[in-house]
């Protein structure tokens, strides 16, 4: 079972070598739910958010999908208590979420650090908005400008900063006050691959010591990477939320997959059974899911076969599906 600190009282919390806040008398949660409950927000005439519900658990990270217009930034303002909702709630095991318990990271796709200002002067300022006493900020920047290799810039102004680098100080805002919740808008944007995966160490981090992660991008290989859960939303709906590995077994087991060099032959085997897909592999239809295992067999048996597998759509397959037009015009 895993246990999570709850924000309280800055007092309760005591920094250790580890670089890790724990409390020494306060309540301890565990098994800690999100669950946005049938969330609506209208403006005017137009209803951009109806009846919304998503449903994280503690250790979890779910990929917040739709095209532009879709509610997404809507539904997270509404959860981070930027406004309210017409109606709906959100709610922490059960109960309405108490913003003064409950720490809330968000890393938005538009950035709002300040160019001119020195790094380590606005993080610590927004640490303290979040709660942290200066001494507790200014350590948990410090590991954190450690973590991500950007000490040496700690005293430089933002603008002097790479659109990389300036992200990860960006995250460090999102990371230092330790939330219960953290909320990814886009996260790699901008980042080389090395940097890329020094960001999906932190996540992975950040989801083993039991926080719940919200992670919204159109990089569906990112998606597919980390998340348990999808949600996608389409004209203000959730069209689709649930497991991501039962979400893809849904789909019709009928297609095999083979990576193979002997295509021409297996072509000449099948016949208008063969495709080819996007990636080059040869795409073999049956007539039922129940010939799976028999026509696994005949092609190891027959042909040099390097690879088959049953066929199973891709996110960006499923995001186009039920996102629509939305989704193929964005």
């Amino acid at each position: 079972m895993v246990f999570t600190r709850k924000k309280l009282l800055k007092d309760s919390k005591i920094w250790e070598n580890n670089h890790n806040f724990v409390k020494n008398s306060e309540i301890f949660y565990c098994d800690m739910r999100l669950y946005t409950s049938e969330l609506v927000k209208k403006y005017k005439a137009r209803t951009v958010v109806d009846h919304v519900s998503i449903d994280v658990r503690q250790g979890e990270i779910v990929g917040l999908l739709g095209p532009n217009g879709a509610g997404k930034t809507t539904s997270i303002r509404i959860l981070m208590d930027v406004f309210p909702a017409n109606s709906g709630e959100v709610l922490i095991d059960g109960q309405p979420i108490d913003y003064n318990k409950i720490g809330i990271g968000y890393l938005p796709e538009e950035r709002g650090l300040y160019p001119k200002k020195i790094i380590i002067d606005q993080l610590t300022y927004f640490a303290e908005l979040k709660g942290m006493s200066r001494k507790e900020a200014v350590q948990s920047i410090d590991y954190w400008l450690g973590r991500l290799g950007m000490t040496e810039y700690r005293n430089k102004k933002l603008e002097t900063l790479s659109k990389g680098n300036q992200q990860k100080i960006q995250l460090i805002t999102a990371l230092a006050h330790d939330p219960d919740i953290i909320i990814l808008d886009e996260p790699f944007s901008g980042l080389d691959p090395v940097n890329a995966m020094l960001l999906k160490d932190v996540v992975k981090e950040q989801i083993a010591k039991g926080k719940i992660v919200l992670f919204s991008s159109h990089q569906m290989s990112y998606i597919e990477e980390f998340c348990d859960s999808i949600a996608i939303l389409n004209n203000g709906v959730v069209a689709l939320h649930g497991d991501l590995h039962d979400i893809k077994r849904d789909y019709p087991r009928d297609r095999l997959v083979v990576r193979t060099e002997n295509s021409d032959a297996i072509k000449a085997d099948f016949g208008s059974a063969c495709s080819i897909t996007e990636n080059g592999d040869l795409l073999v239809q049956l007539s039922s899911a129940d010939e799976k295992k028999a026509v696994m067999t005949r092609l190891v048996e027959n042909y040099d076969v390097d690879e088959v597998r049953v066929f199973e759509p891709s996110l960006n397959d499923i995001f186009v599906e039920y996102a629509g037009d939305a989704a193929k015009e964005d």
